[in-house]
């Protein structure tokens, strides 16, 4: 019988760090451990930005109000976020990636997906490699990870999500159908709430539900995401580990202890907030050719404006300029200003290199 040339089931790992900003400062400081922790600002505008699971148990949880997460937990302390150190252990983390494979998906400093098909360092199966490199990330930062392993992208995301924390889960060929047919379409990564609620009204609230509508009614409901629920109710996910991902976009926002009403207060702040988003674009080599502010009233109204030009922005100074000027058609606002933002979008690799002097794009 001559040889198959089908390609290789695909072995896919996703590796997600158990409540990552938390568990650094907990290892850093023996004090917090055992601990209520969130991190972020306790200030009544505050906002938390991560939750220890001890703190969880109470249903504190990354992007809840501070007081609100106080209410719930009295006992909770309270830590100022240290991202040059959550930085740091990260490029600790993906070193040990890289080990074992250069496809290598980052989605954001604590969880990424590993394409195991070919690995480096050959271990026998994608469950040995997970093993090893949960092992490694203990040994060598002191902090624990989730795994998940599967033959596509979906599965290992919700395999790494079934026994957190400090958990390894693996989904075979065989059990995939099935294990996506007992799962709440909530659950899924890829539908967020607002279609799980689209789909509930439908009556679809299982991967069962789902698969049992045929791909027509689905592309007349969802559009083009009907052909992508259609296969994940299927346990079907035919994207690649993409190394070379581009975000859509950047940005960086600020919420203030006070309302801001007057014009006077908001250039040092958009100066600061540009600044940040144009390291980030630096840092990532992107060029940008939109860019759009974003204004949250007291009353949690949220607005936005945008400007795109012919070719992408040229500095830090050019962004805070093209964000000053969208922003002072909104001033004197109509109430007070809870939030500023400033982002680019638009996003391009810049040829010319990181740190490289476009030619300005808005006039």
């Amino acid at each position: 019988m001559p040889p198959s040339l089908d390609p290789p089931r695909r072995r896919i790992l996703h590796i997600d760090m158990d409540a990552f900003y938390a568990s650094v400062e907990q290892r850093d400081d023996p004090a917090l451990r055992g601990r209520p922790l969130a991190v972020g600002g306790s200030r009544e505008r505050g906002v938390v930005a991560a939750a220890s699971y001890e703190a969880r148990r109470f249903g504190v949880h990354s992007a809840m109000p501070s007081v609100t997460a106080r209410r719930r937990c009295p006992e909770l302390v309270f830590v100022p976020p240290r991202f040059d150190v959550y930085k740091s252990v990260s490029r600790q983390i993906h070193a040990i990636f890289a080990r074992y494979t250069a496809l290598i998906q980052p989605l954001s400093l604590d969880e990424a997906y590993l394409d195991v098909t070919a690995p480096l360092r050959d271990r026998g199966s994608a469950t040995a490699i997970a093993e090893e490199i949960r092992a490694a990330i203990r040994a060598e930062t002191g902090l624990t990870a989730s795994a998940g392993v599967s033959y596509n992208k979906f599965l290992a995301k919700l395999a790494s999500d079934h026994r957190k924390p400090d958990g390894l889960f693996v989904i075979t060929p065989r059990q995939g159908p099935d294990f996506v047919a007992g799962l709440d379409v909530a659950k899924f990564h890829g539908i967020g709430p607002k279609t799980a609620a689209r789909m509930a009204a439908l009556g679809i609230r299982t991967g069962a539900d789902l698969r049992a509508r045929p791909l027509a009614v689905l592309v007349a409901q969802f559009g083009k995401a009907g052909s992508f629920y259609y296969g994940l109710a299927r346990a079907e996910d035919d994207r690649p580990v993409n190394p070379d991902r581009q975000p859509k976009s950047l940005g960086a926002e600020r919420t203030f202890e006070r309302d801001l009403t007057g014009w006077e207060e908001v250039p040092p702040i958009v100066a600061a907030l540009s600044a940040r988003v144009w390291a980030a674009c630096e840092r990532g080599g992107h060029a940008a050719r939109t860019v759009t502010v974003k204004v949250k009233y007291a009353d949690f109204r949220l607005i936005t404006r945008s400007r795109s030009g012919p070719e992408p922005v040229g500095s830090a100074a050019e962004l805070e300029r093209v964000s000053l000027d969208l922003l002072h058609a909104l001033f004197p606002p109509p109430r007070g200003v809870r939030l500023l933002g400033v982002a680019v979008s638009g996003l391009e690799r810049d040829a010319a290199g990181p740190g490289a002097q476009l030619r300005l794009g808005f006039g």
